[in-house]
């Protein structure tokens, strides 16, 4: 059954758009139409900005623990029905459903009642020094723009709301047009749990209807997940208008694998650490660096393990890897590995599609060798379940090649040496680093260097405004 939803959410409730104009929603895994959302224009993003702006001024002065009981109730209904928006959130963009039901369901819960503890303990108001009787007070910075990429919807949606609405902040909510249905299912939840109309908003389209909310002036801040491209001309008009902006952008992560690394546990995080998602997230370690005294040695297991891992239908619990999101980035993944051809690179695994899959926007794991870092596939970012495999002669010669990018998002270091894992660790230039393949933990900021974004994931103080009250002594 498809899911038409041309409408927008506003003030509380579901509103007819100004427009017609309309996007498909496509199933990935089966090519199929299952739904439609409207492609809202400029007038539809000022009224969700209005509202907002009404909304303001009453959700800012409510006390830090109302609304964290508000972000409690949502966790709750949430978490009683994550699989269901698990599974919706699978049909429209492919992502396997074992790892839906974590970034779409436990992820976005655990973010909401994590930013709830934070609201409780937010101290409002405090005494600048014992000895000064001036005062420091934390407000809400304002009104948020969410803008929210496709491949992990909730997941990211949860780390902006929840910090926005711990905050007092309002949100208007612009969700990837290819995952746009969910985000119908999560305000239908903050309605049930009697969160205020007006207090979060969301309007659906393509790219113009994300630029009207950025250059929209009744807006506080951006907070924007994407592309470095997009990135780049969302910062530069945030910065025109002197407009508060935090942007997580794209990502060519390296995973060091040490000489001393225990190949087991590098196996067992293999694709939770460098193709998570089919590849289509930032933080991927797609360039694995291997000691070039067991490069045979590691290859081979990165190959065995893609090459034995399943790809199939994203529905499938067993399934490792689903379609890529849309048949433009199957091809644009398909570019990038022909070109790697071209450029003398060697393919281990994969390749191409797979056999006897006549439908879907799938693309075999691909392990590719022989791979300079001139070659397009080590230096730029595909999004797409292709790994590349490069030597590296010690410590200080990882370090250097994994520095050797203009992103700096994510990274990895394999030891069974935690503290030479983490002296490792210290010397890349990137933003978050795991070891051993270990999750990052709701308190762990997401930062990114160079061109991996501006602001990282400052958590609740990037939506909080800092404002000083100098007082008299006596």
């Amino acid at each position: 059954m498809t899911q038409d939803r041309r409408e927008m959410f506003v003030d509380g409730r579901f509103q007819p758009t100004s427009t017609s104009d309309h996007l498909p929603v496509v199933d990935p895994a089966t090519e199929m139409v299952i739904g439609s959302i409207a492609d809202s224009n400029d007038a539809d993003v000022s009224r969700a900005v209005a509202a907002a702006r009404a909304a303001l001024p009453g959700w800012r002065e409510t006390s830090p623990q109302e609304r964290a009981d508000h972000l409690r109730a949502l966790a709750d209904v949430f978490e009683d029905r994550s699989e269901t928006m698990a599974a919706l959130v699978t049909h429209q963009n492919g992502s396997v459903i074992k790892r839906s039901r974590r970034t779409n369901g436990t992820r976005p819960v655990a973010a909401y009642r994590y930013n709830a503890r934070l609201a409780d303990a937010l101290e409002v108001e405090a005494a600048l020094a014992p000895d000064d009787p001036s005062l420091v007070r934390r407000e809400a910075l304002g009104v948020v723009g969410a803008i929210v990429p496709w491949n992990a919807p909730q997941a990211l949606l949860a780390a902006k709301l929840g910090p926005a609405l711990a905050a007092g902040c309002t949100v208007v909510v612009k969700p990837s047009p290819e995952t746009s249905l969910d985000s119908f299912m999560l305000v239908e939840m903050l309605a049930e749990v009697g969160l205020p109309p007006g207090v979060v908003n969301v309007v659906t389209g393509g790219r113009e209807t994300g630029a009207a909310l950025v250059r929209h002036p009744g807006v506080d801040k951006i907070s924007f997940t994407g592309s470095t491209a997009a990135g780049r001309v969302i910062a530069a008009a945030c910065g025109e208008m002197l407009k508060s902006v935090t942007a997580e952008l794209g990502g060519k992560s390296a995973a060091v694998v040490l000489d001393d690394a225990d190949l087991d546990v590098l196996a067992a995080n293999l694709i939770s650490t460098c193709l998570p998602n089919t590849g289509q997230v930032c933080y991927s370690s797609t360039r694995i660096l291997a000691p070039r005294s067991r490069f045979a040695e590691v290859t081979d297991l990165v190959v065995q393990t893609l090459g034995t891992a399943v790809l199939g239908d994203p529905t499938d619990p067993a399934s490792d890897f689903g379609p890529l999101v849309s048949e433009a980035q199957r091809q644009r993944v398909e570019g990038y590995i022909e070109s790697a051809i071209a450029e003398g690179a060697r393919v281990a695994l994969g390749g191409g599609r797979p056999a006897g899959a006549s439908t879907g926007y799938y693309v075999e794991p691909t392990v590719l060798v022989d791979v300079h870092r001139g070659m397009r596939v080590f230096r730029e970012e595909i999004f797409g379940p292709v790994v590349v495999v490069v030597p590296f002669d010690d410590d200080a010669d990882g370090v250097r090649i994994a520095n050797d990018s203009s992103y700096g998002l994510g990274g990895s270091v394999f030891s069974q040496d935690i503290e030479r894992a983490t002296a490792v660790a210290r010397r890349m230039e990137t933003g978050n680093v795991s070891v051993n393949g270990r999750d990052r933990s709701d308190a762990t900021p997401a930062f990114g260097y160079k061109d991996s974004g501006v602001g990282g994931d400052p958590g609740l103080s990037g939506y909080l405004q800092l404002k000083g009250i100098s007082r008299p002594r006596g």
